[in-house]
């Protein structure tokens, strides 16, 4: 008797800045999701695909669920997340081993007790390994979760265990996707967020939240690509922060995507970054809508 087929959406949840994105970047295999030390990089619901012999895993990498800020852009991820949780298969809780916060605590409410995944990350940062033993005891107290899995998502340690736990969680059915589909995201969105990771990890402590990038211009075929990304700022004094002394911000983030770029689409790519000053779409739900956001 041959094995059935699984497929099925598995979202992946937790508090900001808990290695979420990190963690679907390395189950898929392939850099989809932002990575940033700077909470909150991830705004958008991101599907991402994994095919193999007899799966197929739809990732949904969202915000982390904001409990401490209000705020349009902040109401909009946290819908996300919401969403995410009602439509999918199976739920990959993560929470940094060792570390239980409030914020952890305060998504318990919304997760569901029969298709929770509880997986504790950054184990290799762990300095006492035997503390993850009573750390664990504490969290299924808290919570009912239907399997725990400890990893790291940097050192590829048990992500095979935490594949297999959800694979078999998964409802049996054909694939949704061709097997070299990576996501349902077009390329341009891809593109705009590999940006913003340079942006928010060169200029991150100094920039506040209010900076999108908007593909404007795309130009591909065989030999290469032109690409023109705009990126909206809220406030003319931002302007000079991503510029930096002679520009030299700019040019090292449009340097650093392009090499990003380049590997993803597999052909030269001439990139050009430039600024505009659109005040105060982060907090108007209508200009959120404008620029992309869900």
């Amino acid at each position: 008797m041959s094995t059935p087929f699984r497929c099925g959406f598995v979202a992946i949840v937790g508090r900001p800045n808990v290695g979420k994105s990190t963690l679907a970047n390395a189950l898929i295999g392939a850099k989809l999701s932002i990575v940033s030390r700077k909470a909150q990089t991830t705004r958008h619901r991101i599907n991402g695909v994994l095919t193999r012999e007899n799966e197929q895993f739809i990732f949904v990498d969202t915000p982390g669920f904001q409990t401490r800020h209000g705020g349009a852009m902040n109401r909009m991820m946290n819908r996300v997340v919401t969403q995410a949780l009602a439509d999918v298969d199976v739920v990959v809780h993560v929470v940094e081993a060792g570390k239980w916060t409030p914020g952890d605590a305060q998504l318990l409410p919304l997760l569901p007790k029969d298709k929770t995944i509880l997986v504790l990350s950054k184990v290799d940062r762990l300095k006492q390994k035997n503390e993850l033993f009573p750390f664990t005891d504490k969290l299924l107290k808290e919570f009912p979760y239907v399997a725990v899995v400890p990893v790291s998502a940097v050192k590829d340690l048990q992500l095979d265990q935490l594949l297999k736990e959800i694979g078999d969680r998964l409802p049996e059915g054909e694939p949704m996707f061709e097997p070299d589909t990576l996501t349902d995201r077009p390329m341009r969105f891809i593109v705009a967020e590999l940006i913003r990771e340079k942006i928010f990890r060169l200029v991150g402590d100094e920039l506040p939240y209010g900076c999108t990038v908007v593909i404007e211009q795309w130009e591909e075929n065989e030999t290469g690509a032109r690409i023109a990304a705009c990126v909206v700022v809220e406030r003319e004094s931002h302007r000079p922060i991503l510029l930096g002394a002679g520009g030299n911000h700019m040019k090292r983030i449009a340097t650093e995507a392009r090499q990003d770029i380049v590997k993803l689409l597999e052909k030269p790519v001439f990139l050009d970054v430039y600024i505009k000053v659109r005040k105060g779409w982060s907090e108007r739900e209508s200009a959120l809508r404008d620029l992309g956001y869900e």
